[in-house]
């Protein structure tokens, strides 16, 4: 296997050999957050809305000041290039950092893998397979930020794999869809696509943000809805989104197949090019803060 290199607190390091202090507390008490984010051809997509959504958390959840744009956008860049990457996925972590250290500091790492190896086999054929998690399953307080405390989110992802599903859908006790364990969820019906209120705590996905956007510039009728066991039994179409599989049709739900996924199809054919002339543009990060 090659050597995998990562950016951690100011420096490239072999993965091997990188450490993160013990007392830091993203690693000892899962104080930490985090964006995942595709790239192409060594230029993230939606990199500011990313990083936006950042910041905006650390702030929320007292963290110490985050790095410069500049910083990560730099950091990222030789990630890419010590790894030899062109199409790949990156992620940025930073943790709330040591106690008791002044300045109190944030720890920051960013990796970067290549990108097959992440997408689903649905992704790959066109049409993906889902099922619901037996686990009901509560946002919480903070399940509007992306944090690094991800088990219950994992545990759904191991569900769904050894069911022979790419992807578990989250369902609140009282019978209300959230999201994928790692996905936002639209569904047609009645001609209209809908996808779980963000007032029910779920995560305020980029790409789920960019999919309403595209809706309404295609002039399809999109919003917020709630949606239950049963309209995703009955559901015309099924799509998931995120930023590394992008606009994903469902072929099967649980046992049944989806009947349409014409719309999906579209959208994502719609964001493919939005992704080519988003990235078109002059001096895309990280290159350059811009």
């Amino acid at each position: 296997m090659p050597e995998r290199w990562i950016w951690i607190d100011g420096r490239l390091e072999p993965a091997r050999s990188a450490r993160v202090p013990l007392l830091d507390r993203g690693v000892h008490d899962g104080e930490g957050l985090f964006e995942t984010l595709r790239v192409y051809g060594r230029r993230p997509f939606a990199w500011w809305r990313h990083l936006e959504r950042l910041v905006v958390s650390a702030a929320e959840l007292g963290f110490p000041v985050a790095p410069s744009p500049e910083l990560l956008a730099r950091a990222l860049a030789e990630v890419l290039e010590a790894n030899q990457l062109g199409d790949a996925v990156a992620r940025l972590t930073m943790t709330r950092g040591v106690p008791g250290r002044r300045p109190t500091r944030c720890g920051v790492w960013v990796e970067a893998e290549p990108l097959e190896g992440r997408l689903w086999k649905g992704t790959r054929a066109g049409g993906a397979r889902v099922m619901v998690s037996r686990a009901p399953f509560s946002p919480g307080s903070i399940g509007r930020h992306k944090t690094t405390s991800r088990l219950a989110y994992h545990l759904a992802r191991e569900e769904a794999r050894s069911a022979g599903a790419d992807e578990a859908l989250l369902v609140a006790p009282h019978g209300d869809l959230l999201e994928g364990a790692v996905s936002s969820v639209f569904v047609v019906r009645d001609t209209r696509i809908v996808t779980p209120p963000l007032a029910l705590g779920i995560l305020p996905g980029i790409t789920r943000a960019i999919v309403l956007e595209l809706c309404a510039s295609l002039g399809l009728p999109a919003g917020e809805a709630r949606i239950d066991r049963a309209d995703l039994a009955g559901a015309e179409e099924i799509f998931l989104v995120n930023s590394v599989q992008e606009v994903v049709p469902v072929e099967r739900f649980e046992a049944a197949a989806v009947p349409k996924r014409a719309i999906g199809a579209l959208l994502a054919q719609a964001y493919r090019e939005l992704v080519a002339r988003e990235l078109n543009e002059p001096n895309p990060p990280p290159d350059g803060a811009n």
